[in-house]
């Protein structure tokens, strides 16, 4: 409980006194969309879902790299190269699926996910930074949650959840959102 993975590896943070990485998921039954997400599924129901076993493309790639080179630019993740993506994104032993995005046939935004027994992990979301006002980001986990809840499996993983950091305060704006602490 609690685990993540990047590529073939699989972690645990394990900072000493720090516990600040707080595991979080969605139990799908329970979510039901607010306002706030009402308006985004209408303003992206031009986007059309496709679901596709984890592959390398160009396509990909370039989507990809842009998102890097924008979101998080002198950061260490920006300058991508196909191997680093291939590594990060797609496990050799894990079930991994990519959810892609596409307004009309250009691909838009792409959520890496992995099937689990008991739900879908978000592994990683990327998107194109042209289309920043369209909230892909929160479109991706909101398509996540009705893939999971197609699936009829019960908890959409959305990874860590470190309260002071602002890239990762999007993730308490899912409701009901369970966290994992005290080994409960």
């Amino acid at each position: 409980v609690g685990f993540r993975r990047s590529g073939d590896q699989v972690y645990r943070p394990a900072c000493g006194h720090c516990h600040a990485c707080i595991p979080v998921r969605i139990p799908v039954p329970d979510f039901h969309p607010r306002r706030r997400d009402r308006r985004n599924m209408k303003l992206n129901a031009d986007l059309s879902l496709h679901v596709t076993r984890a592959y390398f493309s160009d396509e990909h790639f370039r989507l990809y790299a842009a998102y890097l080179d924008t979101r998080h630019p002198g950061g260490g993740m920006d300058g991508a190269t196909p191997d680093q993506f291939r590594q990060f994104l797609i496990g050799t032993w894990s079930d991994t699926w990519f959810l892609e995005l596409r307004w009309n046939d250009r691909l838009v935004a792409v959520a890496v996910t992995d099937r689990m027994e008991d739900g879908l992990s978000a592994v990683y979301t990327y998107y194109s930074p042209d289309l920043f006002e369209r909230g892909l980001g929160r479109h991706c986990v909101l398509r996540q949650i009705a893939y999971c809840r197609d699936l009829g499996l019960p908890y959409v993983y959305l990874g860590y959840w470190i309260g002071e950091s602002p890239k990762m305060a999007y993730k308490a704006n899912y409701a009901p959102l369970e966290a994992y602490l005290d080994n409960r």
